[in-house]
């Protein structure tokens, strides 16, 4: 739109003519946002707020009188702020390219200062020692341009072919050259012994592998000689089962024909030999019994024999007695007792004769009347 403008993200409109901006600064100042300009009778013109960049290579001499050679790079730009924009445009609105030519001067004046305060040792090892005095030793002439600085860095610290530098590091050199060397001698240990273990492993993991096929061999070795034999071994079992049959059946009909013979043969001779064994017990059984009873028969006989003849016996012993001289003291009574006597010779004389008979019996076992 005619007389309308909008200023870019990273820029700021001035506006010039007329009374519109505030206190004393001689434009306005606009922002984010579009304005509306009159035109012949307003003027615009636009500054820059992006990052610029302003590199420094100062030689400087330290608080030991060493040269150095420092080299630094500033990060700026023009403050956020509308009097820090006024500052800024108030200097640098005509010719912009000028803030890093003047901010560069500005931080080489302070890097001198703050080197030669320094010794080489602490610039060496506190570079941000150096780069934060710096920046505070700039903060305040920076903020009277209108600039900010967002960082400084110290890129490169030279002692311009001194040695000084050199010959103060010699020591780290050669201890961190001595720890590189102790590094290497442990990293090629550490390299002969992982090679040494991957050797001794190629070679286990070959010897297992020998070990497996060798078994793998045997096997089908194995199973080759058993699948050759497997015929000859079936038939040999076939073999061997018939034969096993075979004496079975022979054991089997043996055993028959011995249980045949037994019944046949056996059985009926024991059977007979019992019969005549039972026979002749019975037998001779019946002539014991016949001559236990011939004997007791005998017996009973002779002792009747004896019975009769024992009134004879009795009286041939009177008779003997009638020729002898015998004297009875006591009358009628001793001649009883002579008589009793003479009766009781007879029956010992008859009980003689019948032991004398009974030891002459038939052996223990018989029969006896």
């Amino acid at each position: 739109m005619f007389g309308y403008h909008v200023p870019a993200p990273d820029q700021a409109m001035l506006i010039s003519g007329g009374r519109g901006g505030h206190g004393d600064s001689p434009f306005r100042v606009v922002t984010g946002h579009g304005s509306f300009v009159l035109p012949f009778f307003r003027k615009v013109r636009f500054l820059t707020l992006a990052m610029c960049e302003a590199e420094v290579a100062e030689a400087c001499v330290t608080r030991q009188g060493i040269a150095l050679n420092v080299r630094a790079v500033i990060a700026f730009k023009v403050g956020n702020d509308e009097e820090s924009i006024v500052n800024a445009a108030q200097r640098f609105l005509s010719d912009q390219d000028q803030m890093s030519i003047l901010t560069g001067r500005i931080f080489a004046g302070h890097l001198r200062s703050i080197v030669g305060s320094m010794t080489v040792e602490e610039i060496v090892t506190e570079r941000q020692k150096l780069a934060t005095e710096v920046l505070d030793g700039s903060k305040a002439e920076m903020a009277k341009i209108g600039l900010t600085v967002d960082s400084l860095q110290i890129q490169s610290i030279d002692d311009m072919k001194l040695g000084y530098i050199a010959a103060m590091a010699a020591p780290h050199n050669a201890a961190i050259q001595r720890q590189a060397q102790i590094a290497q001698a442990q990293a090629n240990q550490a390299s002969a012994e992982a090679e040494q273990e991957s050797q001794r492993r190629q070679a286990e993991y070959a010897r297992q592998t020998a070990v497996v096929q060798a078994q793998y061999k045997a096997e089908v070795d194995r199973a080759q000689a058993q699948a050759s034999q497997a015929g000859p071994l079936a038939h040999a079992q076939a073999q061997r089962e018939v034969i096993a049959m075979q004496t079975e059946l022979a054991q089997r009909e043996a055993e028959l024909r011995q249980q045949q013979l037994v019944a046949e043969v056996v059985k009926p001779a024991d059977a007979e030999a019992e019969r005549v064994r039972i026979l002749a017990e019975a037998e001779a059984e019946k002539m014991r019994i016949q001559a236990a009873a011939a004997a007791s028969y005998d017996r009973v006989a002779l002792d009747r024999m004896l019975i009769d003849q024992l009134p004879q016996i009795v009286k041939e012993a009177a008779v003997g007695l009638s020729g002898a001289n015998v004297n009875i003291l006591n009358g009628a009574d001793g001649l009883g007792e002579l008589a009793s006597g003479l009766v009781s010779q007879g029956l010992a004389i008859l009980d003689s004769v019948k032991k004398g008979l009974g030891d002459s019996s038939p052996a223990a076992g018989e029969i006896e009347p």
